[in-house]
């Protein structure tokens, strides 16, 4: 059972002393990031006429102002153990100036200034004040007290007894309040906002849908390489076996050259039915040639004509050709299927980090995402890698379809 010894005990252990050592700590460096702060702030004021010396100061703020922030944290995290997340960071691209101007912009860099040349001094000097004041008036009481009792003290020794007794209860309370204020406050300004949170969480998840479409995608060339390595190879040996057979073995009873001519046939079908399959896994050729060449055999085996051009100086990566040629193969296939179509025409260009695909058909028109699988395919096929579709398909055609896949 606990006791009121054991509460008032508890009540000034070791996470008093941290965090009387927290509030006193704070004061050199709140006192520190003022002058650092308001130093850079007074140049640019004087020198505001020039536009090196703003930037500069500028520059510096803004490499300062991490460092504060650090060590700010490093103060929490060592006496009263919280962890302040640390502030996303910012993209790295682009000149130092664009970089300068996107840390200006940023509200991170303002809530972090806000704190260390406002709260933090404020609640500082609130700490010390209510810590180091409070503890020595405290001290200044016992000590009081004990004179007056070795002077022989009568009932006014009470008052100044009863005043350390009660700051040697009150001030632990004090501290502990004020040092959760400090804690709000620096996770309010010094810490990731709730927009920079959910930035973070959704490039996260893009990471995250990345890998699992790279994996995907190399899960895919594993199965079409063992296809092709394996299964392909024993259906092209045994066809050619039952085809020597069939030529060999003419003196057979009918019955019996009918089944191999039959076995022959479906082995053939089967062999053709599994190229079919290992080509729309993933095409060799697409990572030995690229989009050019197997695109062009996409074209080649279309039952209808089609008109291909591909302009792509620089290949994209493996992930973005894939997706590229089986959005073209999708919707050539669509076409064939539903368009009844004459001819198609298929557009790849690069343009910067994008990679364009077009394909117009002079089909009835009136294709529809909502009425069909295919389609959908084709949103989802562009969408898990950032891309847009767009489709243009009015009744009595022509459909034009267009993909834009980020190459970034």
């Amino acid at each position: 059972m606990t006791t009121p010894w054991d509460r008032i005990r508890s009540h000034w252990s070791s996470p008093t002393w941290l965090r009387t050592i927290h509030v006193t700590a704070g004061v050199p460096i709140a006192l520190i990031s003022m002058a650092a702060i308001l130093g850079l702030g007074a140049l640019s004021i004087v020198l505001a006429w020039t536009v090196v010396v703003p930037l500069v100061a500028l520059l510096i703020l803004t490499r300062i102002v991490p460092l504060l922030t650090w060590l700010q944290r490093t103060r929490f995290a060592a006496f009263l153990d919280q962890d302040i997340p640390p502030l996303p960071r910012l993209p790295r691209d682009g000149s130092p100036l664009r970089r300068l101007l996107l840390q200006t912009r940023s509200g991170s860099l303002w809530r972090q200034i806000a704190y260390h040349l406002a709260v933090g001094p404020l609640i500082g000097a609130a700490g010390f004040l209510c810590g180091a004041v409070a503890w020595s008036a405290c001290l200044v009481a016992a000590v009081i007290t004990v004179q007056l009792l070795l002077a022989g003290g009568d009932w006014t020794t009470i008052l100044p007894a009863a005043s350390a007794l009660a700051l040697f209860v009150v001030v632990p309370w004090l501290l502990r309040g004020i040092t959760a204020l400090d804690t709000l406050a620096a996770r309010a300004l010094l810490g990731p906002s709730v927009k920079d949170e959910l930035v973070r969480r959704v490039e996260t998840l893009r990471e995250s849908r990345a890998e699992v479409v790279e994996a995907a995608d190399a899960e895919r060339r594993r199965i079409e390489r063992d296809l092709h390595d394996g299964t392909q190879q024993r259906l092209v040996s045994l066809a050619l076996k039952l085809g020597m057979a069939r030529s060999a073995f003419t003196d057979l009873p009918e019955p019996a050259r009918q089944v191999i001519v039959r076995s022959h046939e479906e082995a053939k079908q089967a062999l053709k039915e599994l190229r079919d399959v290992v080509q729309g896994l993933h095409p060799a050729v697409l990572n030995d040639q690229g989009l050019d060449a197997a695109l062009s055999g996409i074209a080649a085996r279309a039952p209808f004509p089609v008109r291909l051009s591909v302009d792509v100086p620089e290949r994209a990566s493996p992930v973005i050709e894939a997706v590229a040629f089986f959005v073209v193969s999708e919707a050539l296939t669509n076409v064939a299927k539903h368009a009844r179509a004459s001819e198609a025409e298929v557009s790849v260009r690069r343009d910067g980090d994008v990679l364009r695909l077009v394909v117009r058909d002079n089909g009835r028109g009136g294709a529809d995402p909502a009425k069909g699988s295919g389609l959908r395919g084709l949103a989802q096929r562009s969408g898990s890698v950032d891309g847009t579709l767009r489709i243009d398909s009015p009744s009595g055609g022509p459909t034009t379809i267009e993909v834009d896949l980020p190459c970034a």
